[in-house]
């Protein structure tokens, strides 16, 4: 009888299934990066809501083996207290010449009601080198199938994807339905 955690790859062997999700690109997700989706997903409320994230960045490790969270590179709803620009603020967290992966809890007000979804983002500049480029590439199924639930999906190539909020906006359904992005008017 078989086991649901095992996958045969021949009648001969058989691998666990957590080794055949990293048999691609060779790098694996952190548990660290699932506890930070769990963090940012929970909405809190009152004096707590300050502290929740709002701009989470992950990054291929040092040694290429796993997808860690980027600790420097975290911003909690305090952070963005009085920020005229919201949208420049998190494009300018990321790092010009490397890639990165990110997840940003984005509140936007449609014609009908407010929103709040978390925005998965594919951070690879043109000015990082195409083999870091391949990996990132080759590891996003993974990462994203540990965050259950994404709705949008932001790829950013070059800086014209990220010029202004406009290109987002069009991600989330354009400005025919976005009305506020951050509580600012679009």
């Amino acid at each position: 009888m078989t086991s649901k955690w095992t996958v045969y790859v021949s009648l001969q062997s058989s691998i666990p299934l957590d080794t055949t999700r990293i048999i691609a690109s060779g790098i694996a997700v952190h548990d660290d990066v699932v506890l930070t989706f769990d963090k940012i997903r929970v909405r809190l409320q009152g004096a707590d809501k300050q502290e929740q994230l709002k701009l989470v960045l992950f990054k291929i490790s040092d040694d290429g083996k796993c997808i860690v969270v980027d600790e420097d590179k975290c911003l909690k709803v305090k952070d963005l207290n009085g920020e005229e620009d919201v949208f420049r603020k998190i494009v300018n967290m990321m790092p010009t010449e490397d890639c990165r992966y990110a997840l940003y809890d984005c509140s936007w007000e449609s014609k009908d009601s407010p929103k709040e979804d978390l925005v998965f983002i594919m951070w690879a500049p043109e000015h990082s080198t195409i083999k870091k480029k391949m990996k990132y590439a080759s590891s996003k199924q993974y990462i994203k199938a540990k965050f259950q639930g994404l709705k949008f999906e932001w790829q950013v190539n070059d800086m014209s994807d990220a010029k202004d909020s406009s290109v987002f906006i069009d991600k989330l359904g354009g400005r025919g339905v976005v009305k506020k992005l951050e509580g600012k008017e679009v």
